[in-house]
């Protein structure tokens, strides 16, 4: 199997996976990775006839993801996965959860960061390091 991979930018996100399905790749899955406070990685994993790309987008935390829900539905649990793990949103969501697909409404932190998102004043996202026991 060989692999690529590819750095992308916000505002190619959508079209890139659009240029993927025309070219018959399949949406395998998205992943995520904390970077650090402010930064996450998200890869998008595609597979064609054994060869995988991934697309690799670094962004804030706090800066809204343009969703490829609208070219690859299946995408809409991964994205909202992420939503509800790491607290970066996605934008224009087929479905969005709200950060309630696997969290509680009373959740207030993103389990898989070290930095945790929480959200206060009218819902804005503010980053802040989780201690233990949180």
């Amino acid at each position: 199997m060989r692999e690529q991979v590819i750095p992308i930018s916000l505002d190619a996100v959508v079209g890139e996976a659009g240029r993927m399905k025309a070219e018959g790749y399949r949406l395998v899955t998205l992943s995520a990775a904390e970077l650090d406070a402010e930064k996450v990685d998200i890869l998008y994993h595609y597979d064609k006839n054994l060869t995988m790309k991934h697309l690799r987008l670094t962004v804030a935390k706090d800066v809204q993801v343009p969703s490829i829900s609208s070219v690859y539905l299946a995408a809409l649990l991964v994205e909202n996965e992420i939503q509800d793990l790491f607290g970066v949103r996605f934008k224009g969501l087929a479905i969005d959860f709200n950060r309630t697909l696997y969290l509680e409404e009373e959740i207030k932190t993103t389990p898989l960061c070290r930095y945790t998102v929480s959200r206060v004043n009218k819902g804005e996202p503010a980053a802040k390091e989780a201690t233990e026991g949180s």
